[in-house]
């Protein structure tokens, strides 16, 4: 049994990511969903991304951190597109992480520090043909390419938040998939 932070997408803790960290929750895994958007949810990216812009990038992303604090040592964080800034960053920077999910989005490893922590195994996962994911990509095999805890799953098709249920981009096979590759991975960190 894991304990996960997972952290929600730019279109906010929607439906589908309640229902996301639902299923995780079923294989008996303790799952933390903050709401960085208080309770804004939007039909697009790009409406999420303006709301973000207006609250402030930094000062959602320090809500982030700070939902962090109190949950002390071995959490596995993840995050799914915009905030995979936040998690990749605890991941990096928490010495008691557990590992990290950075889904539909990664970061150069530069940006949180020299190296991926040693023993921190990490997941990333995106669509092949997704425009947001396909410029995340170098990033995301440079990061495999660096430590042998890590693991890149690119899957066929062009659709961003493909996990969410909710939402228009869902696909039910990759969600599925993906599912089944976290569920793994967290019976073994």
């Amino acid at each position: 049994m894991a304990d996960v932070l997972l952290y929600h997408h730019i279109q906010g803790l929607t439906n589908g990511v309640r229902a996301f960290a639902d299923d995780l929750r079923r294989a008996g895994h303790v799952v933390h969903t903050p709401d960085l958007f208080d309770g804004h949810v939007f039909d697009t990216v790009e409406e999420g991304f303006a709301f973000a812009k207006e609250a402030g990038l930094d000062a959602i992303r320090a809500r982030g951190l700070a939902a962090a604090e109190d949950l002390g040592d071995g959490v596995v964080y993840a995050g799914m597109s915009f905030c995979v800034t936040i998690a990749q960053r605890l991941a990096q920077s928490t010495p008691s992480a557990r590992g990290a999910l950075l889904l539909f989005s990664c970061l150069r490893v530069s940006e949180f520090g020299d190296a991926w922590p040693d023993g921190v195994p990490v997941q990333v996962h995106g669509m092949e043909g997704d425009g947001f994911f396909e410029e995340d990509l170098p990033a995301a095999t440079e990061l495999v390419q660096s430590t042998q805890n890590a693991e890149l799953f690119v899957y066929p098709g062009e659709r961003h938040l493909f996990a969410d249920r909710s939402l228009k981009d869902y696909d039910a096979a990759a969600a599925a998939l993906l599912q089944a590759r976290i569920g793994a991975f967290l019976t073994q960190v």
